[in-house]
């Protein structure tokens, strides 16, 4: 068995992980959504009130949807949690010693020989009880909870900084150039995005660019030929 410190820094490094790669993947969700409301608007029209009011609207819709999301599923995910460690602190002090067995069953399951995983087990029962079967049983650390607010906050801001690029690309540009800059510089966001998902996640990169791109070009491009096309028909 690894020693304690070791696992600390592996779970430690797992979780920064996660936060990069949600992190990301709201970024990515902010650019394809976004992108995909102001190309549509832009097949509707020029107007260029029209398509800020759109794409501002979406930025913030979008942000707030993930943050609210995000919020009610790790406040889901934080009760079960909390949960779980009362049940295993109530059996703590009503069972002890099917515990202590159970404790022991677990470090055997790891490698240790059944002498030396009771021991242990005992050693860990003296020092932190709820803390080694909250670890070895559950796979939570009781003194590190996931938190809503900051996945929420995270999401919010990933969201809307990814919004961000559409969005500016759409309104800053010279109209007669807004829709190819729009394009152009969305799929340069999505390549850097896919990019940064495959290395965080330690898969090839050229495959998770390639899907990244074309499904936010067919988004940009499914949008838009609807908004030309209701453009069209309402004008």
């Amino acid at each position: 068995m690894r020693p304690p410190h070791a696992e600390e820094g592996g779970d430690s490094h797992a979780a920064l992980l996660n936060k990069l790669r949600a992190a990301v993947l709201g970024a990515n969700d902010g650019i394809i959504s976004t992108a995909g409301l102001v190309m549509g608007v832009a097949g509707a029209t020029t107007n260029s009130a029209a398509l800020a009011t759109a794409g501002i609207a979406g930025l913030v819709a979008g942000a707030l949807s993930m943050a609210a999301g995000e919020y009610v599923s790790v406040s889901a995910q934080r009760d079960s949690e909390r949960a779980l460690l009362a049940k295993e602190r109530h059996e703590l002090a009503t069972m002890p010693e099917e515990e202590l067995d159970e404790l022991a069953g677990l470090l055997r399951e790891r490698g240790l020989s059944a002498d030396v995983a009771h021991r242990a087990a005992e050693q860990m029962m003296a020092h932190d009880a709820l803390g080694a079967h909250a670890d070895l049983e559950l796979g939570i650390d009781q003194h590190d909870l996931v938190s809503p607010w900051a996945a929420a906050v995270s999401s919010l801001f990933s969201f809307a900084v990814g919004a961000l690029i559409p969005l500016l690309a759409m309104v800053l540009a010279p109209a007669d150039v807004r829709v190819g800059v729009t394009v152009g510089s969305v799929l340069v966001a999505l390549f850097l995005t896919g990019f940064a998902s495959a290395r965080v996640g330690g898969a090839p990169p050229a495959r998770a660019i390639a899907r990244n791109i074309v499904g936010g070009f067919l988004a940009m491009a499914v949008t838009f030929g609807i908004g030309t096309l209701v453009g069209t028909q309402l004008g």
